[in-house]
């Protein structure tokens, strides 16, 4: 009898890619500098990201389909996340404990884990269909991250 998968939640999945990501980007970054290896991860990785929304269809239509990701990213204990607003066209809630960001800071490679996981956040919204604002991370210092996120006018059926 076969057992079944094991299931990883994001964060540990996030632990076991930076063992390859941070070394590999690294590397990356010293050869052909910073500023075009971290544009090639950040499109590949938005490319990805997209492929991921795709493949998880989460069902609801609207405002629903993204609230309905934050459970996938926080699974593990990995977030902690205050709604400040939600109506049938806007999501806004701030994440006031980030795990993802303790354990960049303890890789001491704070800035790869922005780029290998913040900035995904706006390729993502762009698959659900929404725009999106943050203005701040943990990962970069701040005490919070401020997500923003309102439904494009052609997705708010969707």
């Amino acid at each position: 009898m076969n057992d079944p998968p094991t299931r990883y939640t994001f964060i540990e999945q996030t632990k076991i890619q930076a063992q390859v990501l941070v070394p590999l980007i690294k590397a990356f970054q010293a050869e052909m500098g910073e500023e075009r290896a971290n544009l090639i991860a950040k499109t590949a990785l938005g490319g990805w990201i997209r492929q991921v929304a795709e493949q998880m269809a989460v069902a609801g239509t609207g405002i629903d389909k993204i609230s309905a990701m934050a459970p996938y990213f926080a699974d593990g204990d990995a977030l902690d996340i205050e709604v400040v607003k939600k109506t049938d066209t806007v999501l806004e809630f701030n994440v006031t404990g980030c795990r993802y960001a303790t354990f960049y800071k303890e890789l001491g490679v704070p800035e790869l884990g922005f780029l290998l996981l913040c900035n995904l956040d706006y390729p993502l919204a762009e698959a659900l269909g929404a725009d999106f604002k943050r203005t701040q991370t943990i990962m970069q210092g701040a005490d919070h991250c401020d997500f923003r996120y309102a439904l494009r006018k052609d997705h708010t059926s969707t």
